[in-house]
């Protein structure tokens, strides 16, 4: 009992870095953004109630209610994240195959807008942090981007490193900052308690009904409070659901709600520091421990971020949505520490064009609540689809919630559109990017196993009526298939230059399965057909790090011997050229350059490179 309560306080400490550094932030940016941003509201008491009600009784029911107590139940075998929930909404809906293939769509642009708010995360929360320099010191003031930039640069160049030794440190800094933060707001209030009138929900009605309009505005900006609220679910396969909650009503809410107070406080009494009410709200003697602070508070939510697009990228290419990508672990002991260089430096560079475009944390907060207004939208249907494709009790109420979710995430999604022309495009056209790579890999790759099944022979006849009269050398031949009712082209290529066969021939197909990770005992099966040939089904989740020669080391529990010394691995790699196919030319040339990127199979399935013959083929699509 002990041991079990010692781990879960673990895993609650570890979390606060890694699940809520992104939400943690936001004070440095989000209550200032309602008052000073682009679409100002006037200073006045009853402006500053009406938006502290709205945004505490927001971040009650989209984070706490939606969240933590109704969407972390919804885990695909334990993981979240919106490609988690896509996969398992497509899994449940092969009753409703045409509406389920809307359903992964979604899911799929979600994982899209994901990427354009991974870029933008680090660029505005370490921004925002450096801008508390020039409240310090204005001298300071010119020094703000490079110093930024420079920070960031250094974040993306240690990735290849890991964040293994320093890991550790995450979850105590944070919960370091949630409680400064949370002191600042006590202090602030305690000046002027007034602002506690707004937890009364009366506030944020009255003026959504006398105001419509202003409230709509207004939107935009209280949602920046919830920024980081899909990351609760996207990462409680790491630390589990109880721990995420625990974290999240014992320290974070608490603390994220007084600091907001506390400014709104702050403003009341002085107008003046609504230009940065959550550095003025420190004494003049703490401001740069606090900009330290909030530095590495900024760092760590970054970090999160970017670890959480290797996963999404390592997610997306075992479901089949991109191709093989180098994968490099940065950790002997964590399989979810892991470094994509392509990834790493394209961020880099998206985020210094960023910071350096925008300038100032105020106009890149126009940029950032549109791609994650997008992905709860599409979470909160994906669910709702869930909740009517299972079995589960009280249905009518779950979809009701939903219902309910969804017309205030339409309504934040919409206020949040106003702001394209500002830099709300720029996670849009970045989504809409990434959608087509998705999707034109996703579509040229049924194509291609397509074409190759109008010229591949059905694995059953060869084998048992046309299998060819050669000599049979020792050892074992492995052929990878992407299709297990054919025969792969590579024995063809083999036979043609060759003209034999080895003793033990095995027809591998690897299933890339819709579920994060599959057992030992459910990791290969077999098929025997004669003459020393087989066929062997491996199945990884999508989770997992492929490793076809440890998974084939559990075939003499299925009465194969393989000797791996012996054994040569044969793999086709697909060519892939322009012709009246169903692709566009310019998909078509997209899908080839993206095949060309593709990590060969050779390092994906770690095949040991001295046993493995790669031959070519040509594809017209």
């Amino acid at each position: 009992m002990h041991k079990s309560s010692s781990k879960l306080s673990t895993l609650t400490v570890a979390a606060l870095g890694v699940v809520y550094g992104d939400i943690g932030t936001s004070p440095l940016y989000a209550f200032k953004e309602a008052f000073a941003g682009s679409h100002p509201l006037p200073l006045s008491e009853a402006n500053v109630l009406a938006t502290l009600s709205i945004l505490f009784w927001c971040m009650m029911l989209i984070v706490s209610l939606k969240y933590v107590a109704l969407v972390l139940r919804f885990d695909n075998q334990g993981e979240g994240g919106v490609l988690a929930l896509a996969a398992l909404a497509h899994r449940l809906g092969h009753a409703r195959p045409r509406l389920a293939q809307n359903i992964i769509a979604a899911g799929i642009f979600a994982a899209a807008l994901f990427y354009g708010d991974a870029i933008i995360t680090p660029a505005i929360s370490v921004l925002s942090a450096v801008e508390g320099l020039s409240v310090a010191t204005p001298q300071f003031e010119k020094m703000i981007l490079p110093i930024t930039v420079g920070i960031l640069i250094g974040l993306f160049l240690v990735q290849k490193h890991g964040t293994g030794k320093i890991g550790g440190l995450f979850g105590k800094v944070t919960m370091l900052w949630f409680l400064s933060i949370g002191v600042l707001g006590v202090y602030g209030i305690l000046q002027n308690p007034v602002v506690l009138k707004a937890l009364n929900p009366s506030y944020a009605l009255d003026f959504a009904v006398h105001f419509p309009g202003t409230t709509f505005v207004l939107l935009s900006a209280v949602f920046l409070a919830l920024t980081g609220g899909e990351a609760l679910y996207a990462d409680m396969g790491h630390f589990g659901a109880k721990a995420v909650r625990i974290a999240w009503f014992s320290l974070v809410f608490p603390c994220l709600i007084l600091n907001y107070f506390g400014q709104g406080a702050l403003v009341l009494q002085h107008p003046e520091a609504v230009q940065n009410p959550f550095y003025l709200l420190a004494p003049a003697s703490l401001l740069l421990p606090l900009v330290l602070l909030a530095t590495a508070a900024t760092v760590i939510a970054s970090q999160a971020t970017i670890s959480g697009a290797y996963s999404m990228t390592l997610q997306a290419s075992r479901l089949g949505y991109l191709p093989r990508v180098r994968v490099l672990h940065t950790s002997d002991q964590e399989r979810g520490q892991i470094y994509i260089p392509t990834v790493n430096w394209m961020m880099l560079v998206a985020v210094v064009i960023l910071v350096l475009q925008f300038r100032s944390s105020g106009a890149l907060a126009a940029a950032y609540g549109i791609a994650v207004s997008g992905t709860m939208l599409i979470t909160t249907v994906l669910t709702a689809f869930v909740v009517i494709a299972s079995a589960r009790r009280r249905r009518g109420l779950l979809l009701l919630g939903m219902l309910a979710f969804g017309v205030l995430e339409i309504a934040f999604l919409s206020s949040n559109a106003n702001k394209i022309a500002e830099g709300g495009w720029f996670p849009l056209v970045m989504g809409a990017l990434i959608f087509v790579l998705l999707t034109t890999w996703k579509r040229g790759s049924a194509l291609v196993a397509a074409n190759r099944r109008k010229l591949d022979v059905l694995m059953e006849g060869f084998v048992n009526l046309s299998l060819p009269d050669v000599p049979r050398v020792s050892g074992t031949a492995v052929y990878l298939t992407s299709d297990a009712t054919l025969v792969p082209s590579a024995l063809f290529h083999n036979l043609k230059h060759y003209k034999v066969l080895h003793e033990r021939i095995l027809f591998l197909h690897v299933n890339n399965e819709e579920i994060p990770y599959v057992g030992n005992d459910q990791r290969l099966s077999v098929k025997t057909w004669r003459d020393g040939i087989y066929q062997v089904e491996v199945r990884f989740g999508f989770r997992e790090e492929p490793d076809i020669p440890a998974a084939l080391s559990l075939l003499p529990q299925h009465g194969i011997d393989m000797e791996s010394m012996t054994t040569s691995y044969f793999v086709a790699r697909s060519v892939i050229i322009d012709g009246p196919g169903a692709l566009p030319r310019w998909q078509c040339n997209l899908y080839a350059w993206l095949t060309r990127q593709s990590e060969g199979a050779a390092a994906y399935y770690r095949l040991p490179a001295n046993q493995v013959i790669e031959l070519g083929t040509q594809v017209m699509l």
